[in-house]
Formats: C-alpha cells, sequence, structure tokens
C-alpha cells in the first residue's frame, strides 16, 4: 500500500510529520484520485475554528505536504487530489477485499484505529465507524471460515481461536456473532455446558440492555450445542489458499455469476493466465451444499478414470445422480477431445452436476459457455508484483515507474509477473529489469509443477499440442508487430481462416475486433529466422502506405490515418527489415507529420541511410533526398524542382539553407512553380509553406495573403490537417499584429480539428494550445475565458508533472492578474514560476522577465535578463515582444525607437495592440508627431536594437 489510514497515517517512502498534515492527507485518501474541493478541506480540516485566510492556509499546508511526499498531491481549480489509485490505500483495498471475500488479506491491512490521525474531527467520525463495522464482520467471516475447515487444512480451530473468541465476546458485550462463534468453538472442542452457560449470558444481556432476543443465527448456535453436535464440513478438496488472491476480484464474480445460469463454464486462456488458480477461487466462494471437487488432468491420460478416482467409484452415475455437486477440471488441453466426452456425458445424466473447466482451448459442446481470462491490466499486474515482490524481500520499494515497466515487458501474464517478483530475493531491480529480454528462463520455485517451473515450459506445454502446419503459422504470425489483419495474415502468411481460429482457440494468439494479436512472450518463443516471410511482410505494408498516402490529402484522411495508426508496429517493423527502405519511406513521410513524428523522422531517415549509402539507387533519388535533408545534410536539387507532395514540407522540416534569406528565396521559387498547378492540394500546400515561410522569415505582411487562399484549399480538399496548420499559422498572424481576439478566435477552430485528428497533440500539444488561448483571451480583454482555459491548461500541466508548462501557465496566470489590476498577486505567481527548477528557454525566460519588471519596484535587473537572453534569438516575435516591455520602462525618445525596431520585427505598421498602441500615443504626445516618426525610423534601422535598449535602461 502506498498510503495507509487503517492506523496511524502512513505514507510508503515518506515520514509525514505535522498533525495537520497528516490530517489533509487522511482526508484526501477517503477519495483517492478524485477532487476534494478547497471548500470542503477547509470546513472539514477546521471545522469549529478555520484560520483568518482560510484559502491560504490550506495551500501552505498543501506546499508542506508535498515537500515531506513528493507527487503525492495534484492540484486542480477546484481543489485538490490524492494523486493515488484507490487500490494504492488500505482502507479501500481493505473494502475491496472484504467483500470479494478475502477476509484475511483485507484484515492483514490493519495496524491500528481507522483514520486515527483524525480522530475527533467531524468528517472522520462516519468512515472510521463504517470502517470499524466492516472489520467486525469480516473478522468474523474469517473467523467462520477456520471453523468450517477442518484441522490440517491451514486454518485454526482449537485453543487459539476460542482465545480470539473470547477477548472480542469481552469487547463487544452484545454483538451476537462473536457470541454464536464463540458458542460453536467451545462445542468444537467438547465444552457444551460452558457454551450453554454462555448462550443464557448474552440472552440475559440482550434482553436487560435491548430489551431484544437471541436472532436466528444464536439461536441455532443454541440447538446445535443441546444437540451435542457439529455442522458437518462442506465437502471438498479444494486446496488452502498460500499466497493471497490479487487482481481478479472482477473475473470471480462473472464466472461466479455464469456457473448460477450454466452448468458448464470453461476458463481458457494463455498458458500462465492463472486460470487454475481463478476456477480454485470461484469454486471455493460457492455454496455447494453436494460439495466441490477438484479434478487435475495435468498428468492423466484417462479423464473418466481420474474423475472416479476423485469421487471413490467406478459408478460415476450412480453416486452422483440425485446430488448436484460441482466438479473443477483442471488442464483438459492435452486431453481435450476425451473430456470433452466425459463432461457431455455427465452433463447429460446427472441433472444437477455443474462443471468448471481450465483449459487453453474450449470443450466445444453444447451449453458451453466460455470466460476468457485474460492478461492482467496495469492496475491489477502491478498489485500483483508489488505483492510477491513484498513477500520477497520485505524491505524493498520498487518504484510505480519500474513496476509498471516490468508488468508491460512481461505482457501481464500473472506467472510471468510472480516469477519475476521472486528474482528479487536474489538480484537489484536495475538487474531484473535488464534480464526481461531473456524472461522464457525465469524459473519458479522447488514446488511448482514442471510444466509451470519456466515461461519456456509453460509455453512448451501449448507447442507440443500443435500440429505442423499451425507452429508454422505461428512462426509466420511472430514478423507482425502490434497485430495484424486477416488480409495482411493472408497476403503474407497464406494463413488458413481454419488454422487460424485453432491458435486462437488454443491461447496462443487472440482476436482483438478485426486483428489477430500475439504476447511479446509467445512471439519471442516462436520467433525464427524467416526472411522470405519478411520481405513479404514489409511489401505488403509497403502496398498499403503508397495505398492510403493520397487519401490523407483528403476528407477520407480519417479513415486512412486509423488504419495507419493500428498498423504503427508493422509499418516500422517494414521499414526496419525491407530491401527498399527508400520505397516506403516515401509515403510514411506525410503521416510522421501529420502525427508530429519530428524525431522519429530524423532517426527513421538515419537508419535508412545507413543502410542504404551515400548513393541514390536509381529510381529512388526523391526518397534518398528527402532522408538526407531529414539527417541535416542539406536540400538536394532533387528536392527543389520535385513536384511531390513531401517536397513541399522536407526542407521546412531538415536541412534548410543555412540563410534564412534562401529559404524564403526556395519557398518563393516553389510558389511559383506551383501556384498553378492543376492538383488544389499542391496549390495549397505551396501557398501554405510560402505563407509560413514569409511570417518567420520574410515579409510578415503578405503572409495572411497566401495563408488565406490556402486555407480555403484545404477546406475544399477536405484536408483537416492542411486547415488545422493554416489556423494556426494565420492566428500567429493575428497576433503578431496585435489584434488578440481575431487571433483567439481563429486559434479556437484547430482545437476541434484536433479532436477530430486525434492525434495532433504530438504537434502541439494540448497544454500548450490551452496556454495560448489563456494568454489570446486574457489580451483581448475577455479575463474569464481566459481564466477558464488556463485553468484546463494548469490542470492538464499538473497531470503531466510537466515543470516546464507549470512554469508557463503561472507566468500566464501572473499576466492575467496584472491585467486584472492585481500586481501584487501577480508577482506572488511570478515568484513561484522563478522558484521551480526549469531549464528555461531564451524565449521565455525574457518574457518572464519582462513581466517581472512590470510588477517590479526595481525593474531593470529583470529588463537588463531579458534583453541578454535575446541576443542572437531569431525568434522575431518575441524580440519584438519583449522590446515593446522595455519601451514601457524607457524616456519617450528611447520607447519610441524601441517601438520602431519592434514594428520592423514584426514587419508590420502600426500595431493594433491597446497596450502598445497606448504607449506610442504617449511617446507622440511627449515628443511631438514628426519627432515621434524620426524616432520609429531610427529604431527600424538599428542592426542590434537589443544592445541599443541595454544602453538606454535606466541605471546605467
Amino acid at each position: 500500500m502506498r498510503v495507509g489510514i487503517l492506523g496511524p497515517l502512513r505514507v510508503a517512502g515518506s515520514e509525514i510529520g505535522g498533525a495537520r498534515v497528516r490530517t489533509l492527507l487522511v482526508r484526501l485518501a477517503l477519495d483517492p484520485g478524485r477532487v476534494v474541493t478547497a471548500g470542503r478541506l477547509i470546513d472539514d480540516l477546521w471545522p469549529d475554528d478555520p484560520p483568518a485566510h482560510p484559502a491560504a492556509a490550506l495551500q501552505s499546508l498543501v506546499s508542506r505536504a508535498r515537500r515531506q511526499a513528493p507527487g503525492l498531491i495534484s492540484s486542480h481549480p477546484a481543489g485538490y487530489a490524492l494523486d493515488v489509485p484507490p487500490g494504492e490505500v488500505d482502507a479501500w483495498a481493505f473494502e475491496r477485499l472484504a467483500r470479494a471475500g478475502d477476509a484475511r488479506g483485507a484484515l492483514a491491512l490493519w495496524r491500528g484505529a481507522a483514520l486515527a490521525d483524525a480522530a475527533g474531527l467531524p468528517f472522520a467520525a462516519g468512515p472510521a465507524a463504517r470502517l470499524a463495522e466492516l472489520r467486525l464482520t469480516t473478522l468474523a467471516t474469517r473467523i467462520a471460515t477456520d471453523l468450517d475447515h477442518p484441522p490440517g487444512s491451514g486454518h485454526g480451530t482449537g485453543a487459539d481461536v476460542v482465545a480470539e473468541l473470547e477477548g472480542l465476546v469481552a469487547a463487544h458485550p452484545l454483538r451476537e456473532p462473536f457470541h454464536a462463534l464463540l458458542m460453536r468453538a467451545l462445542v468444537a472442542q467438547g465444552r457444551r455446558a460452558e457454551a450453554l452457560t454462555l448462550f443464557e449470558r448474552i440472552s440475559t444481556a440482550l434482553a436487560t440492555e435491548l430489551g431484544a432476543d437471541p436472532g436466528p443465527e444464536l439461536r441455532q448456535a443454541h440447538l446445535d450445542a443441546l444437540r451435542d453436535e457439529k455442522p458437518p464440513p462442506p465437502r471438498s478438496n479444494l486446496p488452502a489458499r498460500l499466497t493471497s488472491f490479487v487482481g481478479r476480484a472482477e473475473d470471480v464474480a462473472r464466472v461466479g455469476g455464469t456457473l448460477e445460469e450454466a452448468r458448464l463454464v470453461t476458463l481458457v486462456g494463455p498458458g500462465g493466465a492463472g486460470k487454475t488458480r481463478l476456477a480454485v477461487e470461484v469454486a471455493a466462494g460457492l455454496a455447494v451444499p453436494d460439495g466441490v471437487w477438484l479434478v487435475e488432468l495435468a498428468s492423466v491420460a484417462d479423464v473418466r478414470a481420474a474423475v472416479e478416482g476423485v469421487f471413490r467409484t467406478s459408478d460415476l452415475v450412480a453416486a452422483l445422480r440425485g446430488s448436484a455437486p460441482l466438479i473443477v477440471l483442471d488442464n483438459c488441453e492435452h486431453v481435450i477431445e476425451e473430456a470433452a466426452r466425459v463432461t457431455r456425458w455427465l452433463l447429460s445424466q446427472v441433472a444437477g452436476l455443474r462443471v468448471l473447466a481450465t483449459s487453453r482451448e474450449p470443450l466445444d459442446i453444447p451449453g458451453e459457455r466460455l470466460h476468457q481470462v485474460l492478461p492482467l491490466p496495469e492496475g491489477p499486474a502491478a498489485e500483483l508484483f508489488t505483492d510477491r515482490a513484498a513477500a520477497a524481500r520485505p524491505d524493498l520499494t520498487v518504484p510505480r515507474a519500474r513496476v509498471a515497466q516490468i508488468c508491460r515487458e512481461l505482457d501481464g501474464i500473472p506467472l510471468a509477473i510472480e516469477l519475476a517478483a521472486a528474482r528479487l530475493r536474489t538480484m537489484p531491480v536495475s538487474v531484473l529489469v535488464e534480464q526481461l529480454g531473456d524472461r522464457l528462463a525465469f524459473r519458479g520455485g522447488r514446488t511448482s509443477e514442471p510444466r509451470h517451473r519456466t515461461l519456456r515450459a509453460v509455453i512448451d506445454w501449448s507447442w507440443n499440442l500443435l500440429s505442423g502446419r499451425e507452429r508454422e503459422l505461428l512462426r509466420g504470425l511472430t514478423v507482425f508487430s502490434g497485430g495484424a489483419t486477416y488480409e495482411a495474415v493472408s497476403r503474407v502468411c497464406g494463413g488458413d481462416p481454419d488454422l487460424l481460429s485453432s491458435l486462437v482457440d488454443k491461447s496462443l494468439i487472440a482476436l482483438s475486433g478485426d486483428r489477430y494479436t500475439m504476447l511479446a512472450t509467445i512471439r519471442q518463443y516462436a520467433a525464427a529466422d524467416l526472411p522470405e516471410l519478411r520481405q513479404a511482410h514489409a511489401r505488403h505494408y509497403t502496398e498499403l502506405a503508397e495505398t492510403a498516402e493520397p487519401h490523407l490529402r483528403t476528407g477520407a484522411q480519417l479513415g486512412w490515418l486509423a488504419t495507419l495508426d493500428a498498423e504503427r508496429g508493422n509499418l516500422d517493423a517494414a521499414l526496419r527489415h525491407s530491401d527498399d527502405p527508400l520505397r516506403l519511406i516515401l509515403p510514411l513521410f506525410r503521416l510522421w507529420i501529420m502525427r508530429g513524428r519530428w524525431r522519429e523522422m530524423g532517426e527513421q531517415a538515419a537508419a535508412v541511410l545507413a543502410r542504404v549509402g551515400d548513393v541514390p539507387p536509381a529510381g529512388r533519388e526523391l526518397a534518398h533526398g528527402l532522408c538526407v535533408a531529414l539527417t541535416g545534410g542539406g536540400v538536394n536539387e532533387t528536392l527543389r524542382e520535385s513536384e511531390h507532395p513531401v517536397a513541399l514540407n522536407a526542407y521546412l522540416l531538415g536541412g534548410a539553407p543555412s540563410e534564412p534569406g534562401d529559404l524564403v528565396e526556395l519557398a518563393e521559387r516553389t510558389l511559383a512553380r506551383l501556384r498553378h498547378h492543376p492538383d488544389l492540394w499542391t496549390r495549397s500546400a505551396a501557398l501554405l509553406v510560402a505563407g509560413l515561410t514569409r511570417f518567420e522569415y520574410g515579409a510578415v505582411a503578405g503572409a495572411e495573403n497566401l495563408l488565406e487562399p490556402a486555407l480555403a484549399g484545404f477546406r475544399e480538399t477536405g484536408d483537416r490537417w492542411g486547415q488545422w496548420t493554416a489556423l494556426y499559422w494565420l492566428s500567429l498572424v493575428a497576433e503578431n499584429r496585435g489584434d488578440f481576439a481575431a487571433a483567439a478566435a481563429i486559434g479556437e477552430e484547430p482545437e476541434r480539428l484536433a479532436g477530430e485528428l486525434s492525434g495532433l497533440e504530438a504537434s502541439l500539444g494540448p497544454m500548450t494550445f490551452l496556454l495560448r488561448l489563456g494568454q489570446l483571451k486574457g489580451r483581448a480583454g475577455d479575463h474569464a475565458g481566459a481564466a477558464l482555459a488556463l485553468d484546463r491548461a494548469w490542470a492538464a500541466a499538473v497531470r503531466a508533472a510537466d515543470q516546464d508548462m507549470i512554469a508557463r501557465v503561472l507566468h500566464a496566470r501572473a499576466e492575467l492578474a496584472r491585467r486584472g489590476g492585481d500586481p501584487a498577486g501577480a508577482a506572488r505567481l511570478l515568484d513561484r514560476a522563478t522558484a521551480l527548477d526549469v531549464e528555461m528557454t531564451p524565449q521565455f525566460g525574457a518574457l518572464l522577465n519582462v513581466e517581472l519588471a512590470r510588477v517590479s519596484a526595481a525593474p531593470a535587473a529583470p529588463l537588463r535578463r531579458a534583453l541578454e537572453l535575446m541576443a542572437g534569438c531569431s525568434d522575431r516575435t518575441v524580440r519584438a515582444t519583449v522590446l515593446e516591455g522595455v519601451a514601457e520602462h524607457l524616456t519617450p525618445p528611447a520607447a519610441a525607437e524601441l517601438l520602431g525596431a519592434a514594428r520592423a520585427l514584426r514587419g508590420i505598421g502600426e500595431s493594433a495592440d491597446p497596450h502598445v498602441i497606448g504607449l506610442a500615443a504617449r511617446c507622440a504626445k511627449a515628443l511631438g508627431a514628426d519627432a515621434f516618426q524620426e524616432a520609429l525610423a531610427r529604431g527600424a534601422a538599428l542592426p542590434g536594437p537589443e544592445a541599443h535598449a541595454l544602453g538606454a535602461l535606466p541605471g546605467r
């Protein structure tokens, strides 16, 4: 458990000091993962005497808690949340285990009084009482289980149970279940007279204290004592539990419910998924008056004889007819035909019989209901690993990220997770992680069955049951990565539908939607050197990418993007193994751009060049030139002159000319060549590239004239990515000229397009989008809309634990506070931003210092830092923004010069920014119209306006 409140507060890896801090964590732990509003927290933590400034007091308390337990508390616009899953808080885990019937596991979590650190506070009274009541109920359940099992089964029924019950009866003198259990325990020890005396005592106490008679449970215990008979133990040969049962509560409930409706339920799944353990847990939790019987088939050849041996009869039908037992047939797969025949025969002859079978493939007989036992999802898998790791090394705490990595690498297979956790007894976590690639050799304990001794042995058991053709197909399927459709399997492997169905039935592959998938563990086992199949695989996915690429420029792009996203693993594998990788890289380039995989583009291009060399093969000159450009080698003539769609973006994304002027010239020349191209998308893309190039490096004022027709063209073709990109740059153009309302309005439409494309977060993340939208709305005067957007950006940044983005949102909130008339609040927010351990970009650092100067009594120092950070910066819009901010603090002549320099950098005449307009008006009034214009001209001609501004700062 990461957080414990069943006793004194315990936080894994942290020592929590301060009573109020401990109380705060207890309160948040009652709602793990959910936001508790600030108002609710204040009322709960200070019910009678709230502090003078409750919000500040709460924030201070949260800060103290975060220092002591980093990463435990997340912020939200409405309040705070304990950032852990419910399963990592012992109170929640206790309730789940108790309600799932795992009384021992549930009670083991208790260390003392529930919510002890919040004792006496009203918010804790109800939950503490409820947890205490559930503990007593669970305790009674556990003791009843001990009494129901005979000696030697691992459950105590002797003097230890009597002593425990005597203590409970003394502590709870009117609690009938404990008295009834004590009477049963006394009778079991032959102490009938004491049991009857106990009944008389509790009966008198109930009448005196409550005016009530004994309830049914107590009366039944009295009758049993009078008869001096112990109730017969349930008939069962199920083994006693040796370890806790983790992560399958939902499966237990579903299988138990299915057995209420069907007479045959088969648990199917891959080896090591935990089918046997699940079957035993389900059977043990069912009330079956005629007994639950486990028949283990792993080492037998005669199924009927095995069942007869368990029931000690040679006439099964006669022995079972008229009764309603449950038979658990375990490990049917290697005797599947006979197991099916015997099961069908018994079910047809014994009307009350139910069968719970485990197998790696279905029995395939009428009335069978299947339950897939899948690998564990991330949360339960991590819970299992943590539990078994604690058993192997109680002193070890494995970081959550490492646990998640290990479980993910092991496919969530319970046996693999348990084998890996056991290895921590003899090796560090880092060594275990290194050895995950050799998972097939992981060994179990001395008493493990041979077929479960290693993961390789588990899969051997299934492999040996396959036909030669099934083995060949399974090997072939290992060339796929991330699954495959039937069409792909058929084209690459020549897959027979019946063979595929057989492998699905035998749990060696799975069918998810329309895709066949394989666990990485099974792939590692079956993998072989298959060069011909690998080339067939590469050809198929190259053809798929080539078919899809033209559609990525149309309104049909969403469907094709979904197809290519699903095949990402296969496309990457095809590029790695293809004998002709340059053919594939061309259609992939558009996909990479649309999904924002900038780093991947460069890495893949470098890998391809390393394989094909410096000289392009015949017919692959364009793809080769693209790879050279993406690895920083410059744009060759083939790319410059090509009308292929990839050429329009390639020089912007890698290997651009060294001088911005060369880039502008190249974009303009490309536009002139393609402006009247017969293909609308090509014309629109040329306009887009030229427009954004003008904005970044050339005549900013002319960018809009290119971007708007580009947007219109992309709307007509249906290309959402093109629309999104054009709108983004149009918004930047509007922002650059100071029209923040227009920039915000234009900037909101891309959010809808990004949602439709569902992958643009890699290009411009939602945090960045919301941050920019909040800033634009604030500058346009929409303070409420700005606050809402920044709240969403803040929540996303906190969830992602992105310190850089947290600093940027604090900066934006500070600007909003200043614009709203709260400079002191702005200063506090900026102090928080600068206190973060973040490596800021020069642009952000400069803007932060400009904002600091606006709320500082001594602005010269932050202004100097801002100007120094802009030295050598190529971002003209940020440079202009910094100069405008510095101008606010200078004399009118110097301020006017910086305004002129900012206009030159922005490529505009007068700014539409109300703040800049006001500053310009003040300068013009102070200087006169002619002198003001002369100062603007001087500033526009400055070769290094930042150095000039440094010389004009006050105090130099």
